[in-house]
């Protein structure tokens, strides 16, 4: 039933806004990124094509993997639901599909999670311990920590917030919307991979290349749906808005990443401050000198986001799919 998965939805918020992230031997998303971890030597080869060809293999073969178990997952609910049972059994029923699909769903995003790596970073900060900042923001980013000032720790940190906010939670969602948990988990497989081994480096060019893509695909539309609904939650908070949407569609494809930039140029120009990764983009205007409340500020737009965006996307779309006979996972 369609008003489970809503209910999911809501219920898998819920656990998220209140206790974070499950411990690693409850996370499927962990499960799925040692799975990785394992397989990746078995891909690696001296020779360029093969490897290629291994990077293929390695994300068909996990996706389809991953996919059918949740596959079989839903067809074990839909069964589940459909025995004929009293009154008081259905109800049951109903509290573990809603319990489970909610669990499951919310393994998939992280927002407390994110809120919690960007405190730690703030709180080194605040002892002046640039060591210690640079090493916990080493945890959320690709780049190079080691001689990041305090203002591009604080810069990269409201920037990762920005990516997460795709990545780790609208991303999902979006999927969510269209193919239930076998679209949050198939969406999240692929951009775990790419976490993991797509980096233009001498030892993933080849491997981590099909993976990266796929990203950059699955990405295309979230990414720039996000940055929409961050102008209306910087509306709802009262900020400036109408800058957010002036850099998001200037500064928006200066990233290499044809994705990335959209949201993180929004963000930028919803706290009137501007991101730089040295040697690779500006984003934003300088209006005020970052700071720590800066990133308070883009959590709470994070946040905001993502209860518009299940609003006024995922639940709105599940409905009209649900309407015409299309939305049936779970």
């Amino acid at each position: 039933m369609i008003i489970l998965s809503i209910i999911a939805i809501v219920f898998a918020l819920a656990i998220d806004f209140a206790l974070g992230e499950p411990k690693n031997k409850l996370h499927p998303t962990v499960w799925i990124g040692t799975f990785i971890g394992k397989l990746v030597p078995l891909a690696h080869s001296s020779n360029p094509k093969v490897e290629r060809l291994g990077g293929l293999v390695l994300v068909v073969s996990i996706t389809i993997l991953v996919a059918t178990l949740l596959f079989v997952f839903d067809l074990g609910v839909k069964h589940l639901e459909n025995f004929n049972y009293s009154s008081f059994s259905k109800i049951l029923v109903s509290i573990f599909v809603i319990i489970t699909v909610g669990f499951l769903l919310k393994t998939t995003f992280a927002i407390k999670g994110m809120e919690q790596h960007a405190n730690k970073i703030m709180e080194a900060l605040s002892k002046s311990d640039l060591e210690d900042a640079r090493a916990k923001l080493s945890l959320i980013v690709k780049r190079n920590t080691k001689n990041l000032d305090r203002q591009h720790i604080i810069s990269a940190t409201i920037e990762s917030i920005s990516e997460n906010t795709v990545d780790g939670i609208v991303g999902p969602l979006f999927y969510f919307a269209f193919f239930g948990l076998v679209g949050s988990f198939v969406y999240r497989t692929i951009n775990t991979i790419d976490s993991m081994i797509g980096y233009k480096t001498d030892l993933f060019i080849n491997l981590g290349w099909f993976g990266a893509n796929c990203d950059k695909v699955l990405n295309f539309v979230p990414s720039r749906l996000t940055s929409l609904i961050m102008i209306l939650a910087s509306l709802s908070m009262r900020g400036n808005w109408r800058q957010s949407l002036i850099v998001m569609k200037r500064d928006g494809q200066k990233t290499e990443s044809p994705n990335a930039g959209y949201p993180m140029a929004t963000m930028a120009g919803a706290l009137g401050v501007r991101f730089e990764k040295l040697g690779h983009y500006s984003l934003g205007d300088e209006i005020s000198e970052i700071s720590e409340q800066h990133v308070k500020t883009a959590i709470s737009i994070m946040k905001i986001t993502t209860v518009l965006f299940v609003a006024l996307f995922t639940i709105p779309v599940m409905l009209i799919l649900s309407y015409i006979g299309w939305w049936s996972f779970v």
